[in-house]
């Protein structure tokens, strides 16, 4: 009896701490209904990115374990993009069909992602061809990259209804700080485990099949707790306008908002060019062991880890132009770096500057897009800017894989850090130049 009142009791304080923890994070008291709504929203993020630990980074690793070349860990990548960005569109415009936004998320990244994780954990059993395993690889994880891109507006849409803007800067790095402490343990642990499995069964794709089971497992909390949050009413404009000429008058009038996205595409393509090949950079050229690339993989949450504690409260003090324009305007270092990386420890010293600079770009950028998407027609626009990161997504990994295979990672490294440059110098002149003249043109004049 006493480890029941126990077991029973240790979640409800879990509950009551966290729920204490959020209402410290604005001077405003929260009322009952908005503090439930965040609890469950907070919960939900830790789960799905538990599962997302155990899984995302190593799906490329599993694909070469069966012989997948450059090009197509590559082609991993970017179709699965592709079907991000078909997924956009439909997503924000059958909100209404489905019920509301709660629903659209539970039914595609909260129910057919899980299901295609169980699947990808079984394909060592259903598919015996390197061949086809490696297709049906590609196809499971373009199909979890769908069912998350089809929730993606009505996610974004009903954040913006459950954080008041007053306090996201705080909120969302307090939310990160889980994020990134559970990745930090998930992701070298899957590493180990992967290993570790592969090496007591002595089969090759056990230790992946046991983390992917893990996702799921974690992905089905995280479901549950997604179903918990109470969904506010909000008018039928803030989750879709009735008339796609309407959106398009819409955004027209959003200068500022069209300005991010085309600098976010730019942005996002030389970031893409890259991204899918670093860990196939240590796997390969430079010999890192699955554990190692889990290590190596947490050294950013871990820096993100104590940065985000300083770096919300700068936000919500220096505005998101500023912090996501200084980071911007590093972050195109880091893969010039991996040119001169000769050992995998090396690694290290570029992802801890990287975890800080890293961390303050996406709360930042996040919070931006919260700020800019015009209210009346927040899901769509959203839509409209996560199917331009998507486009990009298709594009960058296969031009990286092309560079990789011609020239050599070095190559791809190089390429990458010029489009980055790029896309800061565009947010520049198109987000920054334009708020910092808004804000001089409403500063007081001096008699």
């Amino acid at each position: 009896m006493m480890t029941h009142r126990f077991s029973a009791a240790s979640p409800r304080r879990i509950v009551q701490q966290l729920d204490r923890s959020l209402a410290r994070l604005t001077n405003a008291p929260l009322d009952p209904a908005t503090l439930g709504r965040m609890r469950w929203f907070w919960l939900d993020s830790l789960f799905a990115n538990i599962s997302v630990g155990f899984f995302a980074t190593y799906v490329p690793l599993f694909a070469l374990a069966y012989g997948a070349s450059n090009a197509q860990v590559g082609q991993l990548a970017a179709i699965a993009s592709l079907l991000a960005m078909v997924a956009l569109f439909p997503g924000a415009r059958t909100i209404p069909f489905f019920g509301g936004r709660k629903r659209v998320v539970l039914l595609f990244a909260g129910g057919l992602a899980r299901i295609a994780l169980v699947v990808l954990a079984c394909l060592p059993w259903l598919a015996h061809d390197p061949a086809r395993a490696i297709l049906a690889i590609i196809m499971l994880n373009g199909l979890i990259s769908f069912s998350n891109s089809f929730s993606g507006p009505a996610w974004t849409s009903l954040i913006a209804d459950i954080v008041p803007a007053q306090m996201r800067g705080r909120f969302f790095a307090h939310r990160g700080q889980a994020i990134n402490l559970v990745t930090l343990s998930v992701v070298p642990f899957a590493g180990w485990l992967i290993k570790a499995g592969n090496g007591v069964t002595g089969q090759p794709f056990a230790g992946y099949q046991l983390v992917f089971l893990l996702a799921f497992v974690a992905g089905a909390v995280a479901t549950w707790c997604y179903s918990r949050i109470d969904e506010p009413a909000a008018p039928a404009e803030t989750i879709h306008t009735t008339s796609l000429v309407e959106i398009a008058r819409v955004l027209r009038r959003s200068r500022l908002f069209l300005g991010f996205v085309a600098a976010t595409l730019i942005w996002n393509l030389g970031f893409q060019i890259s991204l899918p090949f670093f860990n196939v950079y240590l796997a390969g050229p430079l010999g890192a062991s699955t554990t190692t690339i889990g290590l190596l993989n947490a050294v950013m949450p871990l820096t993100a880890l104590f940065s985000q504690r300083w770096l919300g409260p700068l936000i919500d003090r220096r505005g998101n132009v500023w912090v996501l324009s200084a980071c911007a305007l590093v972050i195109p270092i880091f893969p010039l770096l991996w040119i001169f990386v000769t050992a995998p420890w090396q690694v290290i010293f570029i992802n801890i500057p990287a975890g800080i600079f890293w961390t303050g770009f996406n709360l930042a950028g996040f919070n931006l897009l919260l700020e800019l998407a015009p209210a009346e027609a927040r899901a769509d626009s959203t839509a409209l800017y996560q199917f331009m990161v998507a486009g990009a997504m298709v594009v960058g990994p296969l031009l990286g894989g092309y560079l990789a295979d011609a020239y050599g990672f070095n190559a791809t490294f190089g390429v990458s850090a010029l489009g980055r440059l790029l896309g800061a110098l565009a947010f520049l002149w198109w987000v920054a130049r334009p708020v910092a003249r808004q804000r001089r043109a409403t500063l007081p004049t001096r008699t």
